[in-house]
């Protein structure tokens, strides 16, 4: 399909520009009307000499900022630029100084400083019981 774009040539912006303003319907005949019918969709316009011409067929890489091709050039490539800057470095910045919700690093940090404690005060940094057993108060068996 793409090798033949450049058979259309001149024709290209032509065929842009001016869209067929007849279709006609292949929908199975009714009645006595035996051809296929044609409608018109728009009146055909009259051709004047100061007619507005699309910006695609004065400038076909048209971006749409500025009817002036340097214009339109220039700032499409300072808004891209910018948008893309500012997307990718204060998005950045600011994904990176998101708090810490999931309280990773501070769990880390206080895993750090309970180890050291321990090896200072020369306890096994981890024990067989979650609580010390001779703080827990355990009621009698008559109480029961």
């Amino acid at each position: 399909m793409l090798t033949r774009l450049p058979r259309l040539g001149v024709a290209l912006p032509r065929l842009l520009c001016n869209p067929p303003a007849r279709f006609v319907s292949q929908s199975k005949p009714s009645g006595s009307a035996g051809a296929a019918s044609v409608t018109e969709l728009h009146p055909p316009e009259k051709k004047s000499g100061h007619g507005e011409v699309s910006p695609y067929v004065k400038n076909p890489d048209y971006h749409g900022f500025s009817q002036d091709p340097v214009v339109d050039e220039w700032n499409m490539r300072v808004g891209f630029f910018f948008s893309i800057s500012v997307a990718l470095v204060i998005g950045g910045a600011f994904i990176n100084y998101l708090p810490d919700h999931g309280l990773r690093k501070w769990a880390r940090k206080e895993a750090e400083r309970v180890v050291l404690q321990r090896e200072q005060e020369g306890v096994p940094l981890l024990s067989e019981y979650y609580f010390d057993p001779e703080k827990i108060v355990l009621p009698s068996s008559g109480e029961q």
